[in-house]
């Protein structure tokens, strides 16, 4: 679907444009991370917003768990 950007919250909401700098603004910002981490995102798993989030919170766990492991903690 086209981004519609007159239909603001409508159907096109839940899917991730990397080639509109304000949408890449916006969800780096609601996913607080990176414009760059989101392309790389939606290249790995596509760019449907919820599989992003997944994607994303993926990575931070397993980034902060390899920090802890580094750090010789663990739980």
């Amino acid at each position: 679907m086209a981004d519609d950007k007159t239909q603001a919250n409508g159907p096109d909401r839940d899917r991730i444009n990397v080639n509109e700098d304000f949408e890449l603004r916006d969800w780096a910002k609601k996913f607080d991370v990176s414009p760059e981490q989101i392309k790389e995102a939606v290249g790995a798993v596509g760019d449907r917003a919820d599989a992003v989030e997944m994607h994303l919170k993926g990575s931070r766990a397993s980034s902060n768990a390899s920090r802890e492991a580094a750090a010789g903690g663990s739980k």
